[in-house]
C-alpha cells in the first residue's frame, strides 16, 4: 500500500513523501492517527501540485536549518548525573537533558529531532545526532559527569 506522510514519522518518512507500508499499517495506525492518506492518482496530483506552490518556503526553511547547524557544529555540552561510586548513572541522561542543556546554551532544539545511538548509562563521552531537517543533521559531542 502507498501512502503520502502528512507529518513525519520516525523510521519511516518526512512530511510530502510517498513511501509503501504493509497494508495493516497503513490502515490501523497511519490513516487513523491522521499521519497518511492513500497515495491515490488524485492525490498524487494534488501533492505534486502544493509542492511547486511550496518550493521557496521549503527552501527557506533548509536554510534556515543549515543556518542553526553551522550554529550548532562548534558546540559541546557538559551534562551533570547523579552516579554511583564505580560511575554507573541512575536512571540514564537522553534526549531530554541534551535538549535542556542546549537550551542553557540559548540553543531552542525540539527533543524530538534529537537521537542518541545508545543508551547512556556511565560517566564518558558520547554524540547525539541532531535532525534539523531531512538534509540537514548535526552530530553535537556531550559529556556525561558526575554531579
Amino acid at each position: 500500500m502507498q501512502v503520502i506522510l502528512k507529518e513525519d514519522v520516525v523510521n519511516l518518512g518526512y512530511k510530502d513523501d510517498i513511501v509503501t507500508v504493509r497494508d495493516g499499517y497503513g490502515r490501523n495506525f497511519l490513516i487513523p492517527k491522521g499521519k497518511a492518506v492513500i497515495a491515490s492518482e488524485s492525490a498524487k496530483k494534488v501533492l505534486a501540485e502544493n509542492l511547486k506552490q511550496r518550493a521557496h518556503k521549503l527552501a527557506k526553511v533548509k536554510e534556515d536549518a543549515q543556518a542553526l547547524g553551522t550554529k550548532l557544529e562548534g558546540v559541546s555540552l557538559t551534562i551533570g548525573a547523579k552516579t554511583s561510586s564505580t560511575g554507573t548513572i541512575f536512571g540514564s541522561v537522553t534526549n531530554i537533558q541534551v535538549a535542556e542543556a542546549l537550551a542553557k546554551q540559548g540553543y531552542e532544539v525540539d527533543r524530538k529531532i534529537i537521537y542518541i545511538k545508545d543508551a547512556v548509562k556511565e560517566v564518558g563521552n558520547y554524540k547525539a545526532l541532531i535532525k534539523l531537517h531531512k538534509d540537514v543533521s548535526v552530530e553535537i559531542p556531550f559529556e556525561v559527569v558526575s554531579e
